[in-house]
């Protein structure tokens, strides 16, 4: 796009005042539940439709190549669009906020959990919360569908995703990578198929943003800034693990999560959901730091607080550190390797976005490139649609079992223990939603005294 505004000539961070970044930024951590569509569909109502700070293209340019990497996905395409708006200190702030909400509130409720053994009323009001995040995950898939399906072949792309992931469990990378190999081969045959028709101002560029894309912050791409930030990235990543192995000894459960966990932030590709299971079984059965009842419950503690899903790795090592503190108090040992494993799962995001966003960002107007990458876009609606549906089953139902036949797996609830207050609260929160156009935030705030008043009440929540 073009603009007349003489501030789009200047720097990024004169055409956003950081300081102005910074509270959007503050204000968007506070409402990052609900998972990956959820926080996505919250900096999409934030930064393109409202401030209209970054256009649709280049959002999901953005989105795209964070789709690619393992770790939270919306994080790092907050480093993403931080980076674009303000720079390294951009990213780092957006990167740092995005989480913060998130540390402080489960850091909170696994002390809690431990110390008093009792949330019952913390439960409840979160109870209220999880129905409302089905209204904001399929919001998100009305957003982002109405926008970037704008043929009917994106539309196929989309529905392959679904249908592969939700009945047939292909695994996430495969499905990224056949959408970007099939985009790619549709724009050697029918390019107009998947980068041409859509004309300006059509769906996908989305509201027309007050800043032109060459006023946004850009590096070139060179070998010598590629090292510097591999070497400073690699360190501020593992001189924590490796100071926390001196002190207190390679077998620590110090350094055994510490470890860990850094093998964890480089192979979670396909979102929480995906690895969950594997550090479950891992912290469970091998390492013995919690029960299957703990790892359960700090899952549900974790998908009602803000922040990505992942974050529930902090529970895990806080309850580890617990009870085997070694010499340390019990306490100090908790809130240790809580942080020290909130450290090493997040900071990756932040080498993986500041290494590669400038390669990423050069390549921008590569036609087989945007093929490839519509593609995934496509594809990432059906991913999205998934993962509320997956949401959806395992807060209005008690019980989601297994069925398949062959290559068919499917998850199906038993409609005999669905659960009366979490129904009543999604519709509640969908018609706030998509009826009377009500913020995120007072929806949650509405749905959250709603699962209160029904858990004091002593209502199955």
């Amino acid at each position: 796009m073009t603009t007349t505004d003489p501030a789009a000539a200047q720097p990024a961070r004169d055409v956003v005042p950081f300081r102005e970044a910074t509270k959007a930024w503050f204000l968007i951590s506070l409402q990052t539940f609900g998972g990956p569509a959820g926080q996505i569909a919250v900096m999409q109502r934030h930064l393109v439709d409202e401030r209209r700070w970054i256009g649709q293209k280049r959002f999901l340019h953005a989105l795209n190549y964070c789709m690619l990497l393992p770790g939270p996905e919306a994080q790092q395409l907050a480093i993403y669009v931080g980076w674009l708006l303000n720079g390294l200190r951009g990213g780092l702030v957006a990167g740092t906020l995005f989480v913060l909400p998130g540390v402080v509130a489960l850091l909170a409720l696994s002390a809690v959990y431990v110390g008093f053994g009792d949330t019952t009323v913390v439960t409840a009001l979160f109870a209220g919360l999880a129905p409302a995040v089905v209204a904001v995950v399929a919001q998100a898939v009305w957003r982002v569908g109405s926008r970037a399906l704008t043929n009917g072949v994106l539309v196929g792309f989309a529905v392959v995703a679904f249908a592969a992931l939700a009945l047939f469990a292909v695994p996430f990378p495969i499905v990224v990578a056949a959408a970007a190999l099939a985009g790619w081969a549709l724009h050697r045959w029918r390019p107009r198929l998947v980068t041409g028709g859509r004309g300006h101002g059509s769906a996908q560029d989305g509201p027309e943003p007050l800043i032109s894309d060459d006023a946004l912050h850009h590096n070139e791409p060179s070998t010598g800034r590629a090292a510097l930030i591999l070497t400073v990235g690699l360190l501020v990543w593992l001189v924590p693990v490796a100071a926390v192995a001196l002190l207190t000894g390679t077998g620590s459960v110090y350094t055994q999560q510490g470890l860990f966990f850094s093998g964890t932030a480089v192979v979670t590709f396909g979102g929480a959901y995906a690895v969950l299971a594997f550090v479950a079984q891992r912290a469970v059965e091998h390492y013995g730091w919690l029960s299957a009842g703990d790892m359960v419950r700090g899952l549900a503690l974790a998908e009602s607080t803000p922040g990505p899903l992942i974050m529930v790795v902090q529970f895990v090592a806080f309850l580890g550190a617990y009870h085997n503190p070694g010499p340390l108090d019990p306490w100090t040992a908790g809130v240790l390797a809580s942080l020290l494993t909130t450290w090493v799962t997040f900071v990756p995001c932040f080498l993986f976005i500041l290494l590669g966003a400038p390669y990423v960002e050069k390549l921008r107007g590569n036609q087989a490139l945007s093929a490839a990458l519509a593609g995934i876009t496509a594809a990432v609606v059906g991913v999205i649609a998934n993962l509320g549906l997956y949401f959806a089953l395992h807060t209005l139902f008690a019980e989601v079992r297994e069925a398949g036949a062959g290559p068919l797996h499917l998850q199906l609830p038993d409609v005999t223990t669905v659960r009366p207050v979490p129904v009543v609260i999604a519709i509640v929160a969908a018609l706030l939603t998509f009826r009377l156009k009500w913020s995120v935030l007072r929806v949650l705030g509405v749905c959250a005294a709603l699962g209160l008043v029904a858990g004091l009440a002593g209502l199955p929540v």
